[in-house]
């Protein structure tokens, strides 16, 4: 069986084709998968039925996944779903929604690209848990599909797409790449490429490879401490040099892109937060042009604390007085184990799916 959403628009147009049938059929059936979100070949009725058929008699089908369960935010803006994939296997997206006065909310899709993650950062759940599989660019785009067909009963939009969620991107490149492709590609979701984020925790000779894909998206490295022991304290996998390795390819990334990379920076409590970080910190990445992100450890099974708020600032200041831009990350749905770092499914389900009325909180949109 092969999934239709895994198809670039290019191989719809021979797979159209090669059946004998005109090229606008292949608009149609694009417009279907992407724009309109079916989820069968036979609700596509715009299709001459002997067409479907031939599909259908080839092994193509549209995917999708099932929603296991799903929770909101207090606030109404954060929604988390544990999907299932063919296989059963389980994965966590998430969406956060940001209003802006007199338009549509901004809604930003955090997808996953592996079930579980390899990485093993201390502190994060999803690294805790383990790697199980990779996904699909079908598996990786269907997590886009289901906030984006839940958006579309409210008249919104998916706007933004952040490669955030559980796993490395990178080490999934293949299938990770061709899910940008997909969702980027005017005539299959059609989202802008600087609405797309690749978040990766320093896969050297995958961010090489990333700067040659022509693509302009963003590009998120996750970096947590300003010299090599502390780094491998926190990132087990990291290499002997991986500091030096990842500041030469943020820049060599910079330079082919313009993209402006920024630095993920997770704020441990008595680790990494100390003020004689943040200058070492504000003097390796000031001469960067980078933006540091920081981001207050959020509550996992590692057994690590947020700092305070003023020690947190005071890490802020003293990456402002360095010369580094750079931001305190407003995180959204963390009461719901849904922000950054806490994504993990295996916990074992013992509940109901939780069911949310559909004008739940202020602006919640998925349902």
């Amino acid at each position: 069986m092969t999934d239709l959403r895994r198809l670039l628009p290019a191989e719809v147009d021979e797979l159209v084709k090669d059946a004998g049938f005109p090229a606008y059929r292949a608009n149609q059936l694009l417009r279907a998968l992407w724009k309109e979100g079916k989820t069968s070949l036979s609700d596509i009725h715009v299709l001459p039925a002997a067409l479907r058929d031939h599909m259908t008699a080839a092994g193509y089908t549209i995917g999708a996944a099932t929603e296991a369960q799903r929770s909101a935010s207090a606030d109404g803006e954060t929604a988390k779903v544990l999907l299932r994939m063919a296989d059963a296997t389980l994965i966590e997206a998430v969406l956060m929604q940001y209003p802006e006065k007199g338009h549509h909310p901004r809604s930003t899709v955090c997808v996953s690209t592996q079930a579980g993650c390899a990485m093993g950062c201390v502190f994060c759940a999803t690294g805790q848990m383990g790697f199980e599989r990779n996904l699909s660019a079908e598996e990786i785009v269907a997590q886009v599909m289901h906030f984006a067909n839940l958006l579309r009963e409210r008249d919104q939009h998916v706007t933004n797409i952040v490669f955030m969620g559980m796993g490395e991107p990178l080490a999934n490149y293949g299938e990770t790449i061709r899910a940008v492709r997909l969702l980027v590609d005017p005539r299959a979701f059609g989202l802008a490429q600087r609405g797309v984020t690749i978040s990766t925790v320093g896969a050297i000779r995958a961010i090489e490879r990333l700067a040659e894909e022509g693509l302009q998206v963003g590009l998120a490295i996750s970096l947590h401490a300003p010299d090599d022991d502390l780094r491998r304290s926190l990132v087990p996998t990291a290499g002997p040099t991986s500091v030096g390795d990842i500041m030469e390819a943020a820049a060599a990334y910079f330079r082919k892109t313009g993209r402006r990379v920024t630095f993920e920076y997770a704020l441990l409590e008595g680790v990494n937060d100390s003020l004689e970080t943040a200058r070492a910190l504000g003097a390796l990445v000031a001469k960067t042009g980078a933006h540091v992100n920081l981001i207050p450890v959020n509550p996992t099974a590692g057994g690590f604390r947020r700092p305070s708020r003023a020690r947190t600032l005071a890490f802020e200041r003293g990456l402002r007085d360095a010369g580094v831009t750079c931001t305190v990350r407003v995180e959204k749905g963390s009461e719901i184990a849904a922000a950054c770092g806490q994504l993990r499914t295996d916990a074992r389900l013992t509940e109901a799916p939780e069911v949310i009325p559909p004008n739940a909180g202020r602006s919640i949109a998925a349902g």
